[in-house]
């Protein structure tokens, strides 16, 4: 029998949802309603998940409760998946890009500012329970300033999800670029993260299948960009406050990457500009501003919102760093690990010591998401798993055949993910198949 005193504390830290279409216009100022009825009027929704029954995981707050307990989480960081309005696909796909001119980025702005006001009523609902994510336009820093302010005085504690920047979207597509300062500065002023989501960083190139596997491929290329650019482009040096997360991009690449900056950082600060294996760089006075190794900012600012963990990414915990690896099932997503986030849990977290799984499950999340344990202790004593349940694993062999949709048992059984590029496929077609807006 397992006593509430066995059981984890369980924090998702990438779960999406949003308002139904209509469900926008009450949360939109009254001088764009009219706007924003013409807009519905024509508008279809894209995607299949967000129609009949399964659409409203998004945004119905009792079964979203139960859906999660069942599942062994009692809290949530909530970003963004329906489409706010005037846009033309979720906004976390399409992000900054493709926005013609000042009318339709006033209209955008007012659709994620309705997003916004929705999201803080619905963590209301579970108080204690929810961390929103939300959203500003970066095209007008001051305004997305102002926005950001009404966001967190409005009870949102999730921190900004950072909108992509790819060329052809009218921002400065370098994160170091003094365009940026203010935001940066403003969140550390008040104490949120910036969060950095897969598939919201690239551009599309065309509607080639080409198009679609490049895109694919070099998805998690552009979020390590991001990683680069805050780096190595002083971004951490200048904002030693400023807190990062990489959400639903593996673990694996982690290490690999830190470790190929900090040999580029050595050879740097060489007098002769060559290191050990020869990188090569002319010019050193970027990098002479930098007062730490690029290692050492990721220890010092950043963490990674690990979906789908994988055991193979728990063995490289230590390299990423115990205190900087968060869980999350990807919640109400098909590829999500729902409803068998527990034998995720039990799959990835095999053999570790309850107390690192303890951080990484809840206690890392916590402190960054605003959430307190104690208040979540409660719950998790009725619904979360079992200490040594987690710890003893699961056999695969065990697992349901549907369990193979979720990139978390990849290579585990019979039908599932090989790599985290298929969860992302819904990206492509978000942007693929959406309509246009006129």
């Amino acid at each position: 029998m397992v006593t509430a005193d066995d059981r984890h504390i369980v924090i998702s830290v990438d779960c999406h949802g949003g308002a139904p279409v209509l469900g926008y216009r009450d949360y939109l100022e009254s001088s764009y309603h009219e706007e924003f009825d013409r807009w519905a009027a024509a508008y279809e929704v894209p995607y299949e998940d967000m129609k009949g029954e399964e659409g409203s995981r998004n945004w119905d707050s009792d079964r979203r409760l139960r859906d999660l307990e069942q599942d062994g989480i009692v809290a949530e960081v909530l970003f963004p998946n329906t489409v706010p309005p005037f846009f033309s696909t979720a906004s976390l796909a399409s992000g900054q890009a493709a926005v013609r001119n000042a009318e339709e980025l006033r209209r955008r702005r007012a659709g994620l500012q309705a997003h916004n006001r929705w999201l803080a009523d619905f963590c209301a609902m579970a108080k204690g329970r929810r961390s929103g994510v939300f959203q500003v336009m970066l095209h007008d820093i001051d305004a997305a300033i102002e926005d950001i302010r009404a966001a967190v005085d409005s009870g949102l504690r999730g921190g900004v999800v950072l909108p992509g920047a790819p060329p052809g979207s009218g921002l400065p597509p370098l994160y170091y670029h003094d365009h940026y300062g203010p935001l940066w500065e403003t969140c550390v002023e008040l104490g949120i993260p910036i969060n950095c989501h897969s598939g919201g960083s690239g551009p599309r190139t065309g509607d080639r299948r080409e198009d679609d596997m490049f895109f694919l491929m070099e998805m998690k290329w552009w979020d390590q960009r991001t990683l680069r650019h805050l780096v190595l482009g002083g971004v951490l040096e200048r904002y030693p406050g400023l807190k990062v997360v990489f959400t639903e991009v593996g673990v694996g690449w982690i290490p690999a990457l830190l470790q190929s900056m900090d040999r580029f950082f050595d050879s740097a600060r060489t007098p002769s500009g060559l290191a050990g294996e020869g990188v090569t760089y002319h010019g050193s006075h970027v990098i002479d501003q930098l007062s730490l190794r690029p290692s050492e900012y990721w220890k010092r600012q950043c963490y990674v919102g690990a979906s789908f963990l994988h055991p193979s990414e728990t063995a490289k915990r230590e390299l990423v760093g115990v205190d900087k690896i968060m869980w999350g099932s990807d919640y109400p997503h098909v590829e999500a690990s729902f409803p068998y986030s527990r034998e995720a849990m039990r799959f990835a977290f095999a053999g570790v010591p309850v107390d690192e799984t303890a951080a990484m499950l809840a206690g890392n999340a916590a402190g960054l998401y605003g959430f307190s344990l104690d208040g979540l202790r409660s719950a998790a004593g009725r619904v979360g798993p079992g200490r040594g349940e987690v710890a003893a694993g699961v056999d695969p062999a065990t697992l349901p055949p549907a369990a193979a949709k979720c990139p978390a048992f990849a290579g585990a059984m019979p039908g599932a993910a090989t790599t985290q590029m298929g969860d992302n496929r819904k990206v492509v077609e978000q942007s693929r198949n959406a309509p246009k807006i006129a």
